[in-house]
């Protein structure tokens, strides 16, 4: 033994090691590996969730994709609709202002009417008080006249 290297230590050494790693692999490593299993598991169950939770997230994502196609229609309908209502609502409105003007045109014209026959009587009347006052007038000067004549034809005679 030139090295001063000795069998028995080094058996001695080699059992001390197979006794150390036994244990080590006893105590150490199965709970590392429970550990790392679990952990392995808890991941696995982590992504099988978010896959989940994106499927849903994807439903959803569509349900309200085609709900708001569905309201987007919808809207356009009633646009629609209350377009058309408006339309109609605006053509009776013009249908009855034009009703009323024709109305109030109809009623001025008669109004009119009425006016100008009360003012041609009114200028009948007036016309008719004229004459029966000139003729009054001339009656009575054409009867004063002769009355006077009379009168001094009476008195002459007197005379």
């Amino acid at each position: 033994m030139p090295l001063n290297i000795d069998i028995q230590q080094i058996l001695l050494h080699l059992l001390n090691f197979a006794i150390l790693f036994t244990g080590l692999y006893v105590i150490l490593y199965k709970p590392v590996k429970e550990f790392m299993e679990k952990r392995q598991e808890h991941f696995k169950e982590m992504e099988e969730k978010a896959e989940a939770a994106k499927s849903d997230a994807e439903k959803l994502k569509k349900q309200y994709e085609d709900k708001l196609a569905a309201s987007d229609a919808e809207i356009s309908e009633k646009k629609s609709k209350a377009e058309a209502e408006l339309g109609a609502i605006r053509k009776d409105r013009l249908e009855k202002a034009e009703a009323d003007a024709d109305k109030i045109i109809r009623d001025a014209k008669d109004t009119a009417e009425r006016e100008k026959k009360r003012i041609i009587r009114s200028a009948d009347d007036e016309a008719k008080d004229i004459i029966a006052e000139a003729a009054e007038h001339i009656v009575n000067s054409s009867l004063s006249d002769n009355f006077d004549a009379f009168l001094r034809d009476a008195e002459r005679g007197k005379q």
